[in-house]
């Protein structure tokens, strides 16, 4: 996949503003992907089902994806499950050290103008250019 579609871009980018819009002005939570997570690990006490919901909601939008003619086929995640693990792992050590992950940062924090969330997704996105750049053209990694 590496055509780029500006009007699904489009739309998946206002989609993902509202729901966030909708979290924040409706329960006061920031929709941190993590963070949700990590609040179904401790529920609580009336917070699991709003949680639940939006967990069920990212697994409903692929579904309805690949309902309304997206190929799902053609995501494709090359990599061994030892890898995959071991970057999971990895990604949850980072979202702790820095207090959340890209959406919750990225989407929400930049959105409040938080000072924190720029400097930590400009430390996401750098991160991962030289990760690109050293996987692609120093070893010799893919296109």
């Amino acid at each position: 996949m590496t055509e780029f579609t500006p009007w699904s871009a489009l739309a998946g980018g206002t989609l993902i503003g509202l729901a966030s819009a909708v979290l924040l002005l409706a329960s006061g939570r920031t929709a941190g992907i993590s963070g949700i997570t990590a609040g179904l690990l401790r529920p609580w006490h009336g917070e699991g089902i709003w949680r639940w919901m939006f967990i069920a909601g990212l697994i409903l939008g692929t579904v309805l994806y690949g309902l309304f003619g997206g190929n799902l086929a053609a995501i494709q995640i090359d990599a061994n499950t030892a890898t995959l693990t071991g970057g999971g792992l990895l990604v949850g050590i980072g979202t702790r050290l820095g207090g959340g992950c890209t959406s919750g940062h990225g989407v929400c924090g930049i959105s409040r103008l938080s000072v924190r969330s720029i400097t930590a997704t400009l430390i996401f996105m750098t991160t991962a250019a030289a990760v690109v750049f050293v996987t692609r053209h120093v070893l010799g990694g893919g296109a």
